[in-house]
């Protein structure tokens, strides 16, 4: 099964290393590695050139930010499966797309999605939290619930159907899309209880007030479109959803084992 990664890139050139070398090291080694660059103008496009032999194809030119930029990278794609990974991000082990492709054949499922964690920019090896996964249900989401993003890898197939992401949900672009695949036209899904990535903090829409707001304001029109019922209510209880990542205490991290104690979900 060949695998489609996609990198959206704009002065990326702090972490991109890492990010490039995480997909490179992968023991299933017909990954497809696409990067698209909105013309930055640090050292972004050397280190693509750097590491070149280890990418299918890249481009740099002006788009119309990341999802604009993803949306690019998968009309380029010729994987059976897509997943994305930001350019300051990691997979987390080197067996993880091995174990993706292995939950795709066994389970006969369109989508995957995992466990995330938050580490710290530069000591990466200290958890923040965890964003923990449970089994699939689509009615889940008519409680505001969703996949943790990052980990979310899909045929291609429905890409080709019901298209890629719309810009003007802004952050919410990942949500919309998600929703509209997984409950408007009910894709099958499922759980792989396996860390996928490592993401660094410092999300903007996260960390302000202002731009959660905004997001909040964006999953309500995105849940509206995909028809999930009362989306105003659901949309002022989503966040709700995520409380379980700030229990610290209910997860036990070990770099050779790890496992969690009494994880806590709220729904």
């Amino acid at each position: 099964m060949k695998v489609t990664i996609i990198t959206a890139t704009y002065n990326s050139e702090k972490y991109l290393e890492d990010c490039i070398l995480s997909i490179a090291n992968q023991t299933h080694h017909d990954i497809e590695h696409i990067i698209i660059d909105g013309k930055s103008t640090d050292g972004t496009v050397s280190i693509i050139k750097k590491y070149e032999s280890t990418i299918a194809s890249w481009i740099s030119e002006t788009d119309k930010g990341m999802y604009d930029a993803i949306n690019k990278g998968m009309a380029m794609a010729t994987g059976d499966v897509i997943g994305i990974l930001n350019s300051d991000d990691m997979l987390d082990t080197n067996d993880v797309i091995a174990s993706i492709v292995a939950s795709f054949e066994n389970n006969h499922v369109d989508c995957v999605y995992g466990d995330l964690e938050y580490v710290e920019q530069e000591n990466t090896q200290e958890v923040y939290r965890i964003w923990k996964g449970r089994e699939f249900k689509r009615s889940l989401f008519n409680l505001g619930w969703m996949p943790a993003h990052p980990t979310f890898y899909f045929k291609s197939d429905l890409f080709k159907k019901f298209g890629g992401y719309e810009n003007h949900y802004y952050s919410a672009a990942d949500y919309e899309l998600m929703s509209r695949y997984l409950y408007k036209f009910k894709a099958s899904a499922c759980y792989l209880p396996k860390l996928i990535v490592k993401m660094r903090r410092g999300g903007q829409s996260n960390n302000d007030l202002r731009m959660r707001i905004r997001a909040n304001r964006r999953d309500y029109l995105a849940m509206k479109t995909n028809n999930i019922p009362f989306p105003f209510i659901v949309s002022i209880f989503k966040p709700l959803s995520k409380l379980h990542q700030y229990q610290k205490a209910s997860a036990y991290f070990n770099r050779n084992n790890l496992f969690f104690i009494n994880a806590f979900n709220i729904f």
